[in-house]
């Protein structure tokens, strides 16, 4: 059975390549020098960012195991850290918009690499204290840094559309290529040097280090709403005010709450799904090529972004409805395959199903991401990106945060039905912002600002 993992690695590996050397004219946008080397330098920090994150991941739930924490203890830490980045990561993703987003970008490798300081020491506490670390810098991560960059691209006078090819070529090496070669160097470390589960963890501070400081002697500063006389109460009520009177910016929110949340409880769930009966798989192998997948993802993302037609409010639905299908396959294989009654042993004929479902919902990832990006840049206001970007994060922590603290109370079908409910309702709204799109702003950013100013005199 073993052949059957190099068969999709080497499938998929191959539509990569031929995705990307069959690429012409039409899938290509011209640029300028001046860009190409922004986008280069973006692109080398970006990646070494989620380096920092890609080598921790797959070592964390093993880290705490190996201290002797059970399932419920580690379940705390995993939940204090979602918990972290809605409270604590949401302040302070939004004073990124006030205090600077190069700031942000800096507080997060520190706080990342303060968080991986933490996991040397065995006592629950401090564990503690590196999740809730750790919460804040994912919130800086999906959010500080994104906000940089259309602000910087703007600034710069460079061509809107060209925002589209940072979006994808940073999916596809920070998401794809950095993540597989990010879980082969931390098998190497753990395994093959034998130097323990804490290596992964000290190799991303390292990262995290270079990455601070190419953007500390590269990077300028930019930021959202220049007003001094905002306070960060009066920033959440305008972030606020502007998703609840601009449909399209309350319908990407909801989009990406119900993905991102349907993508984090897959991240849970795909490893009980494939060895129900704790068969032997390859974890480190198969994560690979879930990525592998995630870059053809982003590979057509770039060519679908590249060209006029279709949109991306218009293949967006596709992908959320293939998404819900494929996450389908564990309930579908559940009633058509008979479940085998072997404990141990190599991969069962229905997790191989599973296998290729769960490649083409990783697919759907690599497209979403870039996709998901250049809609945020058309749609939430520049005053507020952060604030705005944060806000959307937190239905997301929560409903990540009831799925790990009821993880055991539900069949993993019924989890996987759920999340495929989530997906096609995703595709729904994603109709519904279709049809809106092409439709003139009611109001401007500046009007919303007015109207917020006017109804409160007090100046809180």
């Amino acid at each position: 059975m073993e052949i059957f993992y190099y068969l999709v690695f080497g499938g998929l590996g191959a539509v990569v390549a031929a995705v990307e050397l069959s690429k012409n004219n039409k899938d290509r946008i011209t640029t300028t020098p001046a860009f190409s080397s922004f986008k280069n330098n973006y692109l080398l920090v970006y990646s070494l960012m989620m380096a920092g994150d890609w080598l921790q991941g797959p070592y964390v739930y093993y880290l705490y195991s190996q201290y002797g924490f059970g399932k419920g203890e580690i379940g705390q830490l995993f939940i204090a850290g979602f918990g972290s980045s809605m409270l604590f990561g949401t302040i302070v993703g939004s004073l990124a918009d006030k205090q600077g987003r190069k700031r942000a970008c800096v507080t997060y490798c520190i706080a990342y690499i303060l968080s991986c300081i933490t996991k040397h020491s065995p006592q629950y506490k401090v564990l503690m204290l590196g999740r809730i670390l750790g919460g804040i810098a994912t919130s800086l991560l999906f959010s500080a840094f994104e906000s940089w960059l259309v602000a910087e691209h703007n600034k710069r006078g460079f061509e809107q559309q060209w925002l589209s090819i940072t979006f994808s070529k940073a999916i596809f090496f920070g998401n794809g290529l950095v993540a597989i070669i990010s879980g082969l160097f931390g098998n190497l470390l753990v395994d093959t040097f034998a130097l323990g589960p804490v290596a992964p963890f000290d190799a991303a501070s390292c990262f995290l280090a270079i990455g601070m400081a190419i953007i500390l002697s590269s990077w300028t500063e930019n930021y959202g709403d220049p007003s001094e006389s905002k306070n960060l109460l009066t920033q959440f009520r305008g972030a606020a005010v502007a998703i609840a009177s601009d449909e399209k910016i309350a319908l990407l929110g909801a989009i990406q709450s119900l993905f991102e949340g349907s993508m984090y409880t897959f991240v849970f769930l795909w490893t009980p799904a494939l060895s129900p009966n704790d068969e032997d798989i390859p974890h480190g192998f198969i994560f690979a090529t879930f990525m592998l997948a995630s870059m053809m993802g982003s590979s057509l993302a770039s060519r679908l972004m590249a060209r006029s037609s279709p949109k991306v409010e218009s293949y967006m639905q596709i992908v959320f409805a293939v998404s819900s299908v494929s996450l389908l396959l564990p309930i579908v294989t559940s009633f058509m395959v008979a479940p085998s009654k072997v404990k141990g042993g190599s991969i069962s004929f229905a997790g191989c199903i599973q296998v290729v479902g769960f490649c083409a919902f990783e697919a759907c990832v690599g497209i979403f991401w870039p996709s998901i990006m250049k809609m945020r840049s058309q749609y939430i206001p520049e005053e507020a990106r952060s604030t705005i970007m944060n806000f959307f994060r937190i239905p997301l922590n929560i409903f990540v945060c009831i799925v790990l603290y009821n993880v055991n109370a539900f069949p993993i079908t019924v989890m996987f039905g759920m999340c495929s409910i989530f997906l096609f309702v995703a595709c729904l709204l994603q109709r519904r912002l279709m049809v809106i799109a092409e439709k003139p702003k009611t109001q401007d950013w500046t009007s919303l600002k007015e109207k917020d100013t006017e109804a409160d005199p007090l100046n809180i």
